[in-house]
């Protein structure tokens, strides 16, 4: 990846951002595309963000220098799968294709980025593009994997006969996150480099340059004792039960040690376990958070481990940028281009593998020299890498690019 770079230089684009999920739900892929539709916007483009309705939040809005707009949605049952979010769905409800269109019609776009490539308002938005011959750039964020042999074929069934043929009608250019994911897109939608661009997770660097606000310490009546944050929602693919058997031999060495979980908790097997091996007194489980309040339990911790069961994500690389120790599960290849060091400028353990977890903390909280150097290093990495400005950069210039071919077409 390159270092920080400038802006895309060019004329100002008219860019549709697209996501099913987008603040205030909270959530990597919502925190992600929302903070890069504030910068494409703040680099001089006019911005128009098309999410699906949730809770509370108005149906139309200006915000951040780009305009949302929310469409009425359904929201689906939980049914146990290991994608399941309280999600929402806005092609079911009557005249959201029509809307839709309209919204489009009238903004007139010059480029689309979706985001999710298994969510109905991508189709809806991208099969709109391809009919007009408008550029498309697709970023995979979720993977349609379960541990669950039953749930995984399904999953496979749907890329299959889904998935897969929607988007080679819409034929975006794909923007993968990691290396997890490329092996993925390529051998469910036979991606290649001919049609796919390799930009990691954006990090908004701004958002932990904030006032912290609150003393997370204070409140949950924590005082000095070790502490471990596990931000992230809790799900099949990332179930803390890792971390959870770890804590038995971590309390050992230092018993006053505390786990504070932060995301909703859609998958409760990991405080089952933590009350068989008794170590339930040492985890205080927050549920979601407001994105403002994200900082000041990285702040407080000691400690952020969250991506234990293989995978490195916004939540990680946000607590890296921070300034503390954060323990991943993830390959040193995992991001293509950017150099990644074990013990240097990133921590990794292998996946689902406690025992690692618990070497790893243990040395960690016995010394906070090293503690601190890792935490500084990951810091300088995350932000010479992930930088929104960095990753927007990239994502502009590649906006330009399909605009140009589509103009040297059109002429």
């Amino acid at each position: 990846m390159a270092q920080a770079a400038g802006p895309a230089e060019g004329r100002n684009m008219r860019i549709v951002v697209v996501n099913n999920f987008f603040p205030p739900r909270v959530g990597g892929s919502a925190h992600m595309s929302a903070s890069l539709a504030e910068q494409y916007a703040a680099d001089g483009h006019e911005v128009l963000a098309v999410t699906a309705a949730y809770g509370d939040a108005p149906a139309e809005e200006e915000k951040h220098g780009y305009r949302v707009v929310r469409l009425p949605a359904m929201k689906m049952p939980q049914i146990g799968l290991s994608i399941d979010f309280d999600m929402t769905f806005s092609s079911v409800r009557p005249g959201n294709w029509r809307k839709l269109r309209k919204l489009l019609d009238e903004f007139k776009p010059d480029a689309v980025h979706l985001h999710g490539q298994f969510f109905d308002l991508s189709w809806m938005a991208g099969l709109y593009a391809r009919r007009r011959g408008i550029p498309v750039v697709l970023t995979i964020h979720t993977l349609l994997i379960s541990e669950k042999k039953l749930y995984g074929a399904v999953f496979r069934f749907l890329d299959a006969c889904l998935v897969r043929p929607i988007l080679g009608i819409i034929k975006p250019r794909y923007v993968i996150l990691d290396k997890l994911g490329v092996d993925y897109c390529v051998q469910r939608y036979k991606t290649s480099d001919a049609n796919s661009d390799y930009y990691p997770i954006a990090v908004d660097t701004e958002h932990f340059e904030k006032p912290l606000t609150k003393d997370v310490r204070a409140e949950n009546e924590i005082g000095d004792a070790p502490l471990i944050v596990s931000l992230g929602h809790v799900i099949p693919l990332r179930n803390r039960l890792p971390l959870v058997e770890a804590m038995p031999g971590i309390l050992e060495k230092h018993p006053d040690t505390k786990v504070v979980v932060v995301g909703r908790v859609y998958h409760d097997a990991f405080l089952k376990r933590a009350e068989e091996l008794g170590v339930r007194d040492a985890f205080i489980v927050k549920g979601a958070v407001p994105k403002d309040d994200v900082p000041a339990y990285f702040d407080a911790a000691d400690i952020v481990t969250h991506d234990l069961n293989g995978g490195c994500g916004t939540a990680s690389l946000e607590a890296m940028l921070s300034g503390t120790a954060t323990i991943a599960s993830a390959a040193l290849d995992n991001y293509p281009g950017i150099e990644l060091r074990n013990g240097e400028n990133i921590l990794f353990v292998p996946p689902d593998d406690p025992a690692a977890v618990r070497e790893t903390v243990v040395e960690l909280l016995d010394d906070p020299v090293k503690r601190e150097a890792i935490a500084k290093r990951q810091s300088a990495m995350v932000r010479d890498n992930f930088g929104l400005d960095v990753v927007a950069g990239e994502h502009l210039r590649t906006f330009e690019k399909l605009v140009a071919e589509k103009a040297g077409k059109d002429g």
